[in-house]
């Protein structure tokens, strides 16, 4: 039988890893429990990136809103999780493409995996029709819709490929504040906008 999933948040040296989405770890979880018979660990698990703890788990998230620069060790760790088949998802909380968080983590992504690794992704790409069908793409935010960040609606995520498939998913669209909320404020919502997030964790699990 296998493991149940555990969201793994990384910490990393430099930038705020520890300031942001505090909720939205359980949120996620929640729904994977509403809309699948994946089986959980209901409590968010901090893995620090330069740990060899890291290649015990599938699938991790790392975001922020300041310098990111990794250490020889993190590099080291990044690079051989995400070639070893490790799926890492990051989200800028600065939802922008010339923040601080944004140029320094795509240099890091230069350095890990060459120039020009970190790709736009086609928005007919399968995971946005993994579990939930997103026929435009990546779903918008409302901190995109509401003209904070950088004042662009990004129309497409990026992300680092190994052999087909996603290695590092990239999004500047703040999807980690989005979310960032009590999961049971969930019925107020005219729509559920985790479910983004479903397929998201579906295929770091199974792709």
């Amino acid at each position: 039988m296998p493991a149940p999933f555990t969201f793994v948040r990384l910490s990393y040296h430099s930038g705020d890893w520890d300031a942001v989405d505090e909720r939205m770890p359980a949120n996620l979880l929640h729904s994977l429990i509403e809309y699948t018979t994946v089986k959980i660990n209901p409590k968010e698990k901090v893995v620090a990136l330069d740990s060899a703890e890291l290649f015990q788990y599938p699938f991790c998230y790392l975001s922020g809103h300041r310098l990111v620069q990794f250490t020889a060790q993190e590099k080291k760790n990044f690079t051989q999780y995400v070639r070893g088949g490790g799926f890492v998802f990051v989200d800028d909380c600065n939802h922008d493409i010339d923040g601080l968080f944004a140029r320094s983590f795509e240099e890091q992504m230069r350095q890990c995996f060459g120039t020009g690794a970190l790709k736009k992704l086609p928005n007919t790409h399968p995971i946005y029709s993994q579990f939930f069908k997103f026929k435009d793409g990546p779903p918008n935010t409302s901190f995109e819709l509401n003209g904070w960040g950088d004042d662009l609606v990004h129309d497409y995520l990026k992300a680092v490929e190994i052999k087909g498939r996603i290695g590092v998913l990239y999004s500047n669209k703040d999807y980690g504040c989005e979310w960032d909320y009590d999961f049971r404020n969930k019925r107020f919502l005219a729509a559920d906008n985790t479910k983004f997030g479903v397929n998201i964790l579906l295929y770091a699990l199974t792709a």
